[in-house]
């Protein structure tokens, strides 16, 4: 019977004289999604966030002529569907019985827990290493980096570098002056600043000396570090083991909470065990609902590398 542990799936630990038993469960890395999201809670099957423009600049009023008056118009409607995922495992009543080592029943339940915190790192990252997919689409008809994301009344603006380029100390600054000459839909400048750094694996070392190095680094130059004099990046550098493409980086800025890049919880992971009268397996199931992904693309911006 498919997924039925019997004990025909370890026959050794029938018997007791063996000395060790791995491989079973390893040591996790720290939680990293939340680094990545606005983390909040749900209550609906799916959660719709609805973009309204604000007012534009004013314009001159010439003496006696009549004010002109602003309108709002609705832009892009983000949908997060919420998802559920399921696990679990049947152990026969033999293997129960017959097992001699305990400690193998006994971290069944904690390779589920593990089994569930690795599928929400990465589905959280995978929307990160989508970046430019175009099979994966948000609520403006874009990749989460695009140069052309539209704007409501017509437009487009550019969460990405023109120009690929690999992470360094002028690409960084290059993006960072992208996220200041931020606007929004109606033009008018925001105050976006750039705020932690995400990168995989492959450029942790580099990105860590880059925001950290007090002169300009891999220079004989004298300069400063403008980007650690600057304090740019309060938060610092955000080290993802998930993120699938080597040379892919991110910059969050200080886009308002909730309205930018969001994870919602709709069901927190419950685990459940049950017996099967007719066969005296014993089941246990672990279970829970979320979504993620991007509202407004100005709260990340990025390069894929070259």
């Amino acid at each position: 019977m498919a997924g039925v542990i019997g004990t025909s799936n370890h026959p050794k630990l029938l018997w007791p004289g063996i000395k060790g038993i791995w491989g079973q469960s390893y040591a996790e890395h720290t939680t990293e999604y939340t680094d990545l999201y606005d983390v909040d809670t749900s209550d609906k099957a799916y959660e719709e966030f609805v973009q309204i423009t604000g007012s534009g600049v004013a314009p001159v009023k010439a003496q006696g002529a009549p004010a002109v008056y602003d309108s709002e118009t609705q832009g892009p409607v983000t949908r997060l569907v919420n998802v559920a995922y399921a696990l679990g495992y049947i152990v026969t009543h033999e293997e129960i019985q017959d097992n001699q080592y305990m400690e193998v029943a006994t971290g069944r339940a904690r390779n589920n827990a593990r089994a569930f915190r690795q599928t929400k790192e990465r589905v959280a990252a995978a929307v990160f290493n989508r970046a430019t997919n175009g099979s994966y689409l948000w609520a403006d008809g874009k990749t989460l980096l695009a140069t052309d994301h539209p704007t409501t009344l017509g437009g487009t603006f550019s969460n990405k570098l023109s120009v690929a380029a690999d992470l360094s100390e002028a690409s960084i600054e290059d993006l960072c002056i992208q996220i200041m000459q931020a606007t929004d839909d109606r033009g008018n400048m925001i105050n976006l600043m750039p705020q932690s750094l995400h990168v995989a694996p492959a450029n942790w070392f580099e990105a860590t000396r880059i925001l950290n190095t007090t002169l300009q680094v891999g220079t004989a130059n004298n300069d400063i570090n403008a980007i650690k004099v600057l304090g740019l990046f309060p938060q610092g550098v955000k080290l993802h083991h998930y993120f699938t493409v080597p040379k892919q980086w991110f910059i969050r800025p200080n886009v308002a909470k909730g309205t930018g890049l969001n994870f919602l919880q709709r069901e927190s992971m419950s685990f459940e065990r049950d017996n099967d009268f007719g066969t005296k397996n014993a089941l246990a199931l672990g279970y829970e609902r979320y979504s993620c992904g991007i509202v407004d693309p100005r709260a990340v911006y990025g390069s894929e590398g070259p």
